[in-house]
């Protein structure tokens, strides 16, 4: 089974555009803390984000052809930390919404 396969230009410029996005999602989720319970869930979101947008820096302007590795969790992890985003700050806002009827009574 070989460790590398050739891929077509447009499969390529697919794959570094695609690292390049989540990225950038990853970066404003970091910058943003939206729905970050903790400091340490926007620096896993930055140092991935950091990973993915030097990644897709490197193979864009800097790789000269050959082989490179393909990392298909690049496409999964952000949908996680986005999935994982949103449940927090749904929690923060039923925690909101439930603390001003309780202020009120």
């Amino acid at each position: 089974m070989p460790l590398a396969a050739e891929v077509s230009e447009s499969t390529f410029n697919l794959y570094v555009g695609a690292l390049a996005v989540s990225g950038l999602l990853l970066a404003i989720l970091a910058i943003t803390g939206f729905g970050a319970s903790s400091i340490g869930e926007r620096l896993l979101n930055a140092l991935f984000a950091l990973g993915f947008l030097g990644y897709a820096f490197y193979l864009y302007f800097i790789f000269e052809g050959g082989q490179f590795q393909m990392f298909y969790y690049a496409f999964v992890v952000p949908v996680l930390l986005v999935l994982r985003a949103i449940q927090g700050w749904r929690k923060r806002r039923a925690t909101e919404d439930a603390a001003p009827a309780t202020a009120t009574d």
